[in-house]
């Protein structure tokens, strides 16, 4: 999580070390995890100026970026390679028709998509996004459609970017968001590039279709899969992490950036599972 400062024409934007899950803030904080953030955040804006301008101005210190300020487009762009999470679930209770589009029959949890598919949803400052589709979103004045059509190309573009260099570290970006705004009367990406809280990421060496991918991703669905385990699934107050899961929390949140710039590969990070820490 992250918080922001408005210095007029520009925004300081602070990298913490709070992690929330089902839209709730958790009370344990994960230690590096601001860091490892803002670290992989640069490493990704820095590289994909040259798909779509973003709002990276320069990084002030260890947790801090100053960004462009810009007028938020509220339409959160999901784009999604494979049927995973809410989309899975979704599937899973027999829907084939979601955000405008039409789903084949017969396909797994965690399985690829014959192409990639955004999925938008509206952007909420309080409760949860719901999805959306283009001509509702054209219909509501959340965007025009040659704007849309716009973002929808880059989107896809920028998705085709990071999936590409994720490759080459041997992991896949599954699905990702991504957010626009306009600055000085340009479209630019906001927000985050694919980190630990935004996108999912798996091994490629441990890719199985059909199967839950938890044990060896870099990302929050972990931490949603350890509060299932501890019986908290986004009612009530959240429980206090316990140290094993932290450790492991910030493992991945270390390893999304030490993977991906090259660093380190996913078998360096040697790590636990949900079953291993819930083991009885």
């Amino acid at each position: 999580m992250r918080d922001v400062y408005d210095l007029g024409n520009e925004l300081l934007i602070y990298h913490t070390d709070r992690i929330s899950a089902f839209d709730v803030v958790m009370p344990t904080l994960i230690p590096h995890k601001g860091e490892s953030l803002l670290k992989l955040s640069v490493y990704w804006m820095e590289r994909s100026r040259k798909v779509f301008p973003n709002h990276l101005i320069g990084t002030v210190d260890s947790r801090t970026i100053r960004v462009k300020k810009a007028k938020r487009i509220d339409i959160e762009w999901v784009v999604r390679k494979y049927l995973y999470g809410s989309l899975w679930r979704a599937y899973r209770d027999g829907r084939r028709e979601m955000y405008g589009l039409r789903f084949p029959e017969g396909l797994r949890m965690a399985d690829e998509l014959p192409e990639p598919v955004i999925t938008p949803t509206t952007k909420a400052d309080i409760g949860h996004d719901e999805e959306i589709s283009k001509e509702e979103a054209i219909a509501k004045g959340l965007v025009e459609r040659d704007v849309w059509g716009t973002l929808e190309e880059a989107t896809l573009r920028l998705y085709e970017f990071y999936e590409a260099e994720a490759r080459k570290r041997g992991i896949i970006i599954p699905d990702f968001k991504i957010e626009f705004g306009v600055a000085d009367g340009e479209l630019i990406q906001i927000d985050e590039p694919p980190t630990h809280d935004s996108a999912r990421m798996w091994a490629i060496k441990y890719y199985r279709p059909g199967e839950p991918q938890e044990k060896h991703c870099l990302d929050k669905e972990f931490l949603r899969e350890c509060l299932r385990r501890l019986g908290f699934s986004g009612e009530g107050n959240p429980p206090e992490l316990p140290q094993k899961v932290v450790r492991e929390i910030s493992k991945r949140c270390i390893g999304a950036y030490t993977v991906i710039s090259g660093e380190s590969t996913v078998d360096d990070l040697r790590l636990a599972s949900v079953d291993d820490l819930f083991r009885e």
